[in-house]
């Protein structure tokens, strides 16, 4: 009677599992098919809107040229994937609450806190870009016109970076034990180095980036001062007439001995 019992428990529980091990077969093949092709048509769709070439203006671009997707590839799969954790979740919750469930609940929930904190290193890369060319335009005459450029645009993208981490939860937890030990280590040569046996030759080496900075500065305020004068010398009434007067005076001046050189070779 008891083993009896026990078969029946058994059928029943099999019985009651099949329909839904159905169902969540159901669920997760047609979800998988829907989410390929939203994924896909994403992909076209960024594709068609000039993504691809709008990053590329705007520095980002490289970063996909040794990569196997492009940026539009790149935001069809992350939706696809996205997709797919909705997929799994409707079907793991035909089973009722269970773990698994609840985790992809959770990674659910952290996604938007993802894709925050990709446009946030997005833009700050673009922003970075921008900031390096306007520097590089400005000072490319000077000899640390592309060092001041590079350390502008490595700082904006590190700042971008620890808010991208802010945003995704782990910045307090990563970003500052980070952050201390690089000042501290920063800190800590300074003190040794100043202290112990750099004096001198910091101040050698200051005394010569002094000076290279002042005979450029004058450079570039001569430059400055030549362009000013000149753009006023031509724009003022009559200095287009004079200068076209000269050029005509030398062409003028030129032609007899051209013709004369001319005489002298005939025979």
């Amino acid at each position: 009677m008891d083993i009896g019992q026990g078969l029946m428990s058994a059928w029943q529980s099999i019985a009651g599992f099949v329909p839904l091990l159905l169902g969540f077969l159901v669920i997760l093949v047609l979800g998988w098919i829907i989410a390929w092709f939203v994924g896909k048509g994403v992909a076209k769709g960024l594709h068609g809107v000039g993504l691809d070439r709008a990053l590329h203006r705007g520095g980002v671009g490289h970063y996909f040229e040794r990569s196997r997707w492009t940026a539009s590839e790149l935001g069809g799969k992350i939706i696809y994937y996205v997709a797919l954790l909705f997929v799994l979740t409707l079907a793991f919750n035909v089973f009722g609450p269970n773990p698994i469930s609840t985790l992809l609940n959770d990674v659910i929930a952290w996604i938007p806190r993802g894709i925050v904190a990709l446009v946030i290193v997005v833009v700050t890369a673009m922003i970075a870009k921008a900031v390096r060319d306007l520097i590089d335009g400005a000072l490319g005459g000077l000899s640390y016109g592309r060092l001041l450029a590079n350390i502008a645009a490595v700082a904006i993208v590190a700042l971008g970076i620890i808010a991208a981490l802010n945003q995704m939860g782990v910045a307090v937890a990563v970003t500052l034990p980070v952050l201390i030990t690089v000042l501290a280590t920063i800190g800590g040569i300074l003190v040794v180095g100043v202290g112990g046996g750099l004096i001198r030759p910091m101040q050698s080496r200051w005394s010569r980036w002094l000076d290279v900075a002042e005979r450029e500065t004058s450079r570039l305020s001569e430059e400055s001062s030549y362009r000013a004068g000149r753009e006023a010398a031509m724009n003022r009434p009559g200095a287009r007439a004079e200068e076209e007067t000269a050029e005509t005076r030398e062409e003028s001046s030129s032609l007899p001995g051209q013709r004369g050189t001319g005489g002298e070779s005939t025979p």
